[in-house]
């Protein structure tokens, strides 16, 4: 007799052992039908999977996070069928899930075209309609290895022969094709019916350059033709948005191969450089935090003793001078550390906030280089804050605070919370790991914030939370931490004196908000789609004249403008060419200025302007007055408003 519970907490008996297939049929055919596998124990499994035990079970539908993901994992061998189908000589290696889809690895003697795509994503369709059974078996690790290569497939006969030669290994077969796989997959091709390739690209045999260069095929798979559709419209979106095509456009920045992985501002995007930084600035200072600025370079003994030039040199760019060995530094952490040690630090000192703008370079691979989203050379908004253990939890709650309010400033107001908590391989006591948790925990909740945990998923000498901001189209980007770190401290020697006369260490809270700029701005650039708020834009009024009579007048409105609020200069541009006024306003407006002032005869004799404000509104003639404090309340309240979809 075996015993099945069920999430809703009954009951099924059954004379012997069950499969998750045949439970679900006992439930109902609409569920029979609808089940893509189960889960055991919490255990994803087949559907063909027999339950031998008591054991609860949950049915995984399409409706589940797990169900997707299963599809996703059986469309990436539907891919891998299709390919064989079409090209039998081409040799499959491997097919993960990835985020909103899967890739899958091929070596081929060609590469492959946008023709070849769609008749691979043809095929697909053409095999998915058969729905066909995917079954699987388990071999023996040899005999599995002689029966790849028996197929010429001398990829898989390699994955397989890492595996410790005691264990056995598992294969899903679907029709005439045949692929290595732990799986669970879904029960047949036909549930795979939502689905699109997207792009080839190139890939390493396992990540290593020095392999032969394979072919990776992305797609994207859903539950529902909605969904897919609904994805296909984002990217779109996306596209449109696409900050390295927007930075061309509106003159913002270029990035140039002879600094490969670095940014060339040009005068527009510095000027929302200098916005994000000097705001950010006043949120150093306006919080407690102490500015200072670390050096470029540091000697190879600092790095060895934080431990990065073992661990982390591959990414780091060395360099020499006069026998000794430097380092361009890939972040501000240990030249902190010196900072806080010069001069004796007391108890009353703590907690100690240090900020820096501080530039770092790291040697990320050409390949992994993505318009100024990821780059070598970078600026992060990157501070850390010395105290004592019992100061993490509110210095968290602070924090957290701090970056809400910052992000909404800059018009995100959904975050993702995300608590890392110990990893296998760590260092420290377990009563350490326990109150350093407790206090970032602590101090979540104490910020009103609903968080996940990531088990395992903490630095080897700390914990951390990520904070994770949603843009306009709901992707997410992460690009605030806080992270727990007695361990650099420990390495370099960084202690106070406390209460009672002796020496301590203190922690080290690593704390970022925006982190990189150059990626915070490329974020904001897709965000409003290059229509930044008023206080972000790098050219916030446009000043143009309708004949050569209002050219001095509408000079003497910018230059007025320029000075008319306190503290601030804005930033103003005046267009006065002999063109006509209406190719002049759509010029402008394709640069997606915030307000355009029009000054023709009449208004240059009432001594006002006519105003026009970022899509096509036209706000009437009003004195320059009027439009002063309009635009001063724009920029005051900061709008949080992005671009509309489609603009």
């Amino acid at each position: 007799m075996v015993q099945i519970t069920l999430p809703d907490g009954s009951k099924r008996d059954f004379p012997g052992p069950v499969t998750v297939a045949e439970v679900a049929a006992s439930i109902g055919a609409g569920l029979a039908k609808a089940a893509l596998g189960g889960k055991v124990n919490g255990k994803l499994v087949d559907t063909s999977y027999p339950i031998t035990a008591d054991s609860p079970l949950s049915i995984v539908t399409a409706k589940d996070a797990d169900g997707l993901e299963m599809i996703r994992h059986s469309t990436a061998h539907l891919l891998a069928y299709a390919v064989k189908e079409l090209f039998p000589e081409a040799q499959v290696t491997i097919g993960p899930v990835i985020e909103h889809g899967f890739y899958y690895d091929f070596s081929y003697k060609r590469p492959f075209t946008p023709e070849d795509l769609a008749a691979i994503e043809k095929k697909m369709g053409e095999l998915a309609a058969k729905d066909e059974p995917v079954q699987r078996r388990v071999l023996p690790r040899d005999e599995a290895v002689a029966y790849f290569k028996s197929l010429g497939e001398h990829y898989k006969a390699e994955i397989i022969a890492s595996i410790p030669s005691n264990e056995e290994v598992s294969l899903y077969r679907e029709g005439k094709f045949e692929d290595l796989c732990r799986g669970p997959h879904v029960p047949s091709t036909g549930k795979l019916k939502h689905f699109k390739l997207m792009k080839v690209a190139g890939a390493y045999w396992r990540g290593d350059h020095r392999n032969e260069m394979l072919q990776r095929v992305y797609g994207t798979a859903w539950a529902s033709k909605e969904e897919l559709q609904q994805y296909l419209t984002m990217l779109e979106e996306a596209e449109k948005r696409d900050h390295r095509r927007l930075g061309r456009e509106l003159d913002l920045f270029h990035l140039d191969e002879h600094s490969p992985g670095t940014v060339f501002w040009h005068p527009k995007g510095w000027a929302i450089w200098q916005e994000v930084e000097q705001y950010m600035r006043r949120v150093y200072r306006e919080n407690g935090y102490q500015e200072v600025k670390g050096p470029q370079i540091l000697d190879k003994a600092l790095w060895e003793k934080t431990g990065h030039w073992d661990k982390y040199r591959e990414n780091m760019f060395t360099t020499e001078s006069e026998k000794r060995d430097y380092a361009l530094k890939p972040m501000n952490c240990p030249g902190h550390i010196l900072i806080y040690k010069q001069g004796i630090k007391s108890y009353r000192e703590l907690p100690l906030r240090y900020g820096e703008f501080g530039a770092c370079h790291r040697n990320e691979p050409t390949g992994g280089l993505h318009g100024i989203m990821r780059v070598r050379g970078f600026t992060q908004d990157d501070g850390h804050i010395f105290c004592t253990e019992d100061m993490i939890q509110e210095e968290v709650k602070a924090f957290t605070t701090l970056l809400q309010k910052v992000y909404k400033d800059f018009g995100f107001t959904e975050i993702i919370y995300k608590l890392s908590t110990r990893p296998e391989k760590r260092i420290g006591t377990e009563e350490s790991w326990d109150r350093a948790e407790a206090a970032l925990a602590e101090g979540l909740k104490a910020s009103g914030c609903d968080f996940e945990y990531l088990p395992g998923e903490g630095a080897f000498y700390g914990p951390k939370i990520e904070y994770t901001l949603k843009d306009a189209l709901g992707r997410p980007w992460q690009c605030g931490t806080i992270q727990v770190d007695p361990n650099l401290p420990e390495r370099l020697d960084a202690e106070f004196v406390g209460e009672d006369g002796a020496r301590h260490r203190p922690v080290m809270l690593h704390r970022a908000i925006v982190g990189s700029l150059e990626r915070f701005i490329g974020i904001l650039i897709e965000q409003y789609a290059g229509a930044l708020p008023t206080w972000l834009a790098p050219v916030q009024v446009a000043v143009l004249n309708i004949t050569d009579a209002q050219g001095d007048y509408c000079q003497e409105i910018a230059q007025k403008l320029k000075k008319s609020l306190p503290n601030q200069e804005l930033r103003v541009v005046t267009d006065l060419r002999n063109e006509k006024i209406t190719y002049k306003i759509r010029e402008h407006s394709m640069q997606k200025l915030p307000y355009i002032l029009v000054a023709g005869d009449k208004e240059k004799a009432a001594g006002a302007v006519a105003v026009r404000a970022r899509g096509n509104k036209d706000l009437g003639v009003m004195s320059l007055e009027a439009f002063v404090q309009l635009i001063a309340a724009d920029i005051a309240h900061k709008s949080v408003e992005p671009a509309p979809q489609g603009q």
